[in-house]
């Protein structure tokens, strides 16, 4: 029982460092927004109670009932995320899962990678303007400073977080601790900002604003920054140790540091402009930039290593090209490095840190990336209720309605937002989408022609039987991509050469809909007869491939033969230009070109470089 009750507490405090880095940084720019830039609004008593209420309740509305109550329900094997609601849906519909589904899910995660992108900028910058109310004359250095440790952070990556894993969860409980210190501070020093627990505020901050009080949501639902990660990060943590974490830690914390800092407003609305740091004594501004620097690289950290994760599932799942991925000895499991994806992301978080500058210039960009996933889940959600769970349309509706419309209330604040920075996380989610959805249209239609070069294993294994081939020594592993058809390179080597091992295998790694798959279950061994046998092996989307496991696994089994002997055979296709006209121009260029560069079969299985043969044949695509 204390075994169990240490293992929760670890739980949680490391749920409250990766987690909550994101939704826990988030006080230092929201309520700030609300008072400067093209939307800013006069900080008068009303308008800050007004603010401040609808935080609030966005907060208890949106994170405590929609995300913590309901949406961690939708797990599939204990994982959580687009991915995971769509791995749910094709278990139960298969096929006829449609098309307009799976696009939304896609859009849903690739709005994620503009996440990816602006959470690190608007986080660090937002720390470091902290410099800016201690002395004005650090301002030429906040843009700089951001680029530098921005530079250092993607740097870091391919280190892995573990050495600093650790430091992970103390670092933020103290920064929930001191927030909430410093909330309570200001609140006893202007307790009237606690009238704003009353809905009326909000509703009245509507009425004398109009359409102007609209707009200022898409400043308000950045205090709801990072909800997604309670869901994609689920199965790092378990869905009881990020609720104890948002209920008990994170949640008051925000709550009284919002409601301090509206506190300060109400005292001296000269402290709009900078109102999470006109909590800090003067005394203690360096420590708190300090401190509030290295939350947010915790925070960035935190939506890095999301983004990695979110692009090994898709590249399991077959909506991206194979890339390099790199496991790390980080603090959460199944944690990855990607090179390729890291170095785009460092590229592009130091060029958007020099194109916005401020914290308040990036805000605009950011809220159409939160409100626009947070609107995928609630419509992806509504199809979990009904074809997973078997609701009626009478349970479902009502609850998923709520949903839609609190998240379409909040996209459609943003949208005025296009042209002063929105444009960047929807452009960045549309070209992540047309690169997926290249992909996966690309890689189904080359295997359907590749398909139609195979036989079934029942009429190869009779050409094996009529024909006297020569045997080899060793063994002979040709992978393939199907589950009975023999694959063509196969076909290929034995009418070439007229010869074949003593042993030969035939394996297929096949992806599941389940994040992972137990280690029982993963292969299973068909004797067809004259030494070939067949070996399935089954990975879960959140897994990685390694072949020679599951050479040892089937050596272990029942398989006798030698590792040490065994050559593995790839195949390799050339797509060459087909006269006639398929398809677009622009969508066989995109597809070929990732083809083309994407990583080998073999890097990708790991499989040792000296034991590959590849056997290569050309098609017209």
């Amino acid at each position: 029982m204390g075994h169990a009750k240490e293992k929760a507490g670890v739980l949680v405090a490391a749920a409250l460092g990766v987690v909550f880095g994101d939704i826990g940084t988030s006080p230092l720019y929201t309520l700030k927004v609300c008072f400067i830039g093209q939307s800013s609004i006069t900080p008068s008593p009303q308008n800050v109670l007004g603010l401040v209420s609808l935080i609030f309740w966005s907060l208890m509305l949106v994170v405590s009932f929609k995300y913590a109550l309901f949406v961690l329900k939708a797990e599939d094997g204990g994982e959580g995320g687009v991915f995971a609601m769509l791995a749910l849906l094709h278990k139960k519909k298969g096929a006829s899962l449609g098309r307009g589904l799976i696009m939304a899910g896609l859009f849903g995660s690739a709005l994620l990678y503009g996440d990816g992108l602006i959470t690190p900028v608007i986080s660090v910058l937002s720390a470091l303007e902290g410099l800016e109310v201690a002395t004005t004359s650090t301002r030429p250095l906040v843009v700089p400073l951001t680029c530098g440790i921005l530079f250092l952070l993607f740097w870091a990556q391919s280190q892995g977080t573990g050495r600093i894993g650790k430091l992970f969860g103390p670092v933020m409980i103290l920064w929930f601790v001191v927030i909430a210190v410093l909330g309570v501070a200001a609140i006893s020093r202007n307790p009237d900002i606690l009238a704003a627990v009353n809905p009326a505020h909000g509703v009245r901050f509507f009425v004398d604003n109009g359409i102007r009080g609209f707009f200022l949501l898409g400043a308000v639902v950045l205090c709801v920054t990072g909800c997604e990660a309670l869901y994609a990060d689920m199965g790092h943590f378990g869905a009881r140790a990020i609720r104890i974490s948002w209920y008990f830690v994170a949640l008051p914390s925000l709550v009284l540091n919002y409601f301090g800092q509206g506190a300060v407003i109400l005292q001296d609305p000269a402290n709009a402009g900078t109102s999470f740091f006109s909590l800090v004594p003067h005394s203690l501004l360096y420590p708190m930039v300090l401190l509030s620097t290295i939350a947010t690289i915790i925070a960035s950290q935190a939506i890095i290593s999301g983004v990695f994760s979110l692009t090994r599932q898709a590249i399991q799942l077959g909506f991206l090209p194979r890339m390099r991925v790199v496991h790390t000895s980080g603090m959460a499991e199944g944690q990855v490095y990607l090179p390729d994806v890291n170095i785009l992301m460092m590229v592009a978080a130091i060029a958007i840190t020099l194109h916005f500058k401020a914290s308040d210039n990036l805000a605009d960009a950011y809220g159409i990336a939160v409100t626009g996933t947070m609107l995928i889940t609630s419509v992806v959600f509504y199809f979990i209720c009904r074809w997973v769970w078997g609701w009626s349309v009478i349970r479902a509706l009502p609850l998923c309605l709520l949903f839609f419309v609190m998240d379409l209330t909040y996209f459609s604040s943003c949208l005025q937002k296009f042209t002063t920075g929105g444009w960047l996380p929807l452009s960045s989610a549309l070209l992540v989408m047309v690169i997926m959805v290249a992909w996966w249209d690309g890689w189904k239609r080359l295997a359907i022609m590749v398909m139609t070069m195979t036989v079934p294993k029942e009429k190869f294994m009779e050409k094996v039987a009529a024909e006297n081939l020569i045997r080899l020594p060793g063994v002979g592993v040709f992978l393939s991509t199907f589950r009975r058809e023999v694959p063509p390179m196969l076909l290929h080597y034995v009418n070439q050469t007229r010869a074949m091992y003593e042993k030969m295998v035939i394996l297929s790694v096949l992806t599941t809909d389940a994040p992972e798959v137990a280690e029982h279950e993963r292969i299973e061994i068909e004797r067809l007869g004259h030494g070939v046998y067949r070996i399935g092996a089954r990975y879960g989307f959140m897994e990685s491939p390694d072949i020679p496991q599951i050479m040892s696994l089937a050596k272990a089994k029942w398989l006798d033969i030698n590792l040490n002997e065994v050559t593995y055979y790839v195949g390799r296709i050339s797509l060459v230009r087909d006269p006639r006209r398929t398809m677009p121009s622009w969508r066989r260029f995109l597809f070929t070109f990732m083809f083309r560069n994407s990583l080998s079969g073999s890097s990708y299985l790991n499989i040792p470089p000296s034991k590959v043969m590849e056997i290569g044949i050309q098609m017209q695509y």
